[in-house]
């Protein structure tokens, strides 16, 4: 399926969920994750189905003094 990922297009598995997008992006650690302009629930991220063309946001907590 075709997502918008950080503004770029990219073709990913058919059926993932939002944490399967995430291991098959390889992306570890804390991160936020909106779609479709709603912010997905880190406790939702293994039951949030996405769905062709949808549009999301990956953001990581960086750390820092």
């Amino acid at each position: 399926m075709h997502l918008i990922i950080n503004g770029e297009q990219q073709l990913v598995p058919d059926q993932l969920t939002v944490l399967q997008l995430l291991e098959h992006l390889h992306i570890t650690g804390p991160v936020a994750v909106e779609c479709n302009r709603s912010i997905i629930p880190r406790a939702e991220h293994g039951t949030a189905e996405l769905r062709d063309g949808d549009s999301l946001e990956i953001v990581h907590f960086v750390g820092g003094g």
